[in-house]
């Protein structure tokens, strides 16, 4: 997979548990991690590190001070959200590379700005929310990542 070509954002993270899980993928995949800043925790505490068991050398990691320092410093052509108050499916995106998987945070998800500024690339996963609020988000970051790799043929490039 070309370098850069697949990226995870998590928009202000919380629980740092996740991000561990989200830069074990990150490894696993190839997938440069973005933080958008505020973090909910310190990015050295042990328990993102343990999360992310000793992976952490194979993953690139980007630490944004804002949304506004990202759109900056990354200039993204293709950004797509994940939230469970969208309307599309996340398997009807049709994912252009590099492209850019946005994450919100674990208990506020995503700003009203972004869902108003990027309404038309607004995804969701389907689930039963009768019965629970959320996915966890390092399962999200992983069913949409593995969609991306499925979309692009990309399996054989991780080997």
């Amino acid at each position: 997979m070309a370098k850069n070509s697949l990226n995870i954002v998590l928009y202000q993270p919380v629980i740092p548990q996740n991000t561990g899980s989200i830069a074990r993928l990150c490894a696993c995949t190839g997938a440069t991690l973005h933080l958008i800043h505020p973090l909910g925790f310190k990015i050295d505490e042990a328990s993102v590190k343990r999360a992310g068991l000793d992976y952490w050398p194979y993953v690139e990691v980007k630490n944004h001070e804002s949304w506004d320092d990202f759109l900056s410093s990354e200039q993204p052509k293709q950004l797509n959200f994940y939230t469970k108050f969208a309307t599309q499916t996340y398997s009807n995106c049709q994912f252009e590379l590099p492209t850019y998987l946005v994450f919100g945070s674990e208990t506020l998800g995503l700003p009203k700005v972004i869902h108003e500024t990027y309404a038309p690339h607004l995804y969701k996963i389907p689930m039963r929310t009768s019965v629970v609020r959320s996915l966890n988000l390092a399962q999200s970051a992983a069913i949409v990542v593995y969609e991306v790799i499925r979309q692009k043929n990309l399996g054989s490039s991780l080997n």
